[in-house]
C-alpha cells in the first residue's frame, strides 16, 4: 500500500480534493466527477489506437530499417521524415511521448526524435490551415518559418549539449520500454 501511495501520490491528492469539494458543495462535486469521467474516457479512446500503432511499429519495423531512415547517418532524409511525420500528427502531445520512446528504442537519432516532437507540438498541418483561414497567409508563413528555425535549433542544440554518456543513458532507458 505504501508503494502505491508513493507512486500515485498526486492521484490520491486529487481524489482527496475532489472528495472535499463533494462534501462542501455536492453540485460542484458532481460537475467535477462528470468532467473527470469525460476526460478519462477521451484519454482512453485516444491512447488505445496510439498504443496499438506503437505496438505494430515496434513489431513490424525492423531496427536496422529505422536506423537507416532516422538514425545517426540518415542525414537530410531523417530530418525530413521526422519533420513531416511530426507535422501530420493529430494526437495530443501526451500520446506522442510513447512514440518518441519507440523511435529511440529503434535507434533513431536524438535530434530527429526531438524534431518529431517539436514539429508535432508547433507546426501541425491542421493547425496551419486554421491559422491561414483565421490569421492570414502572411502571418502563418512567418510563424511557420520561425517555428522551423526554433524546432531545428532546439533539436540540434540539445543533441550537441548531450554527452555520449547522456545519449547512451537515453537509449538504454528507451530499450527498457
Amino acid at each position: 500500500m505504501k508503494t502505491a501511495i508513493r507512486k500515485y501520490w498526486f492521484l490520491f491528492i486529487i481524489v482527496l480534493c475532489n472528495g472535499i469539494v463533494w462534501l462542501y458543495d455536492p453540485q460542484i462535486g458532481k460537475t467535477t466527477l462528470a468532467f473527470s469521467r469525460k476526460n478519462v474516457i477521451n484519454f482512453l479512446f485516444i491512447l488505445t489506437p496510439v498504443f496499438v500503432c506503437i505496438g505494430l511499429m515496434d513489431v513490424w519495423v525492423e531496427r536496422e530499417k529505422m536506423i537507416q531512415i532516422m538514425g545517426a547517418d540518415s542525414g537530410i532524409k531523417g530530418i525530413a521524415v521526422a519533420l513531416l511525420s511530426g507535422m501530420i500528427t493529430a494526437v495530443p502531445l501526451y500520446a506522442l511521448l510513447p512514440v518518441a520512446g519507440v523511435l529511440l528504442k529503434k535507434g533513431s537519432r536524438v535530434s530527429n526524435v526531438l524534431i518529431f516532437l517539436c514539429a508535432s507540438a508547433s507546426i501541425r498541418i491542421p493547425l496551419l490551415f486554421f491559422e491561414i483561414s483565421s490569421l492570414g497567409a502572411p502571418f502563418t508563413l512567418i510563424k511557420f518559418g520561425l517555428n522551423l528555425l526554433v524546432v531545428f535549433a532546439i533539436a540540434f542544440i540539445i543533441e550537441k549539449l548531450l554527452s555520449d554518456q547522456d545519449k547512451k543513458a537515453i537509449y538504454e532507458n528507451a530499450d527498457k520500454l
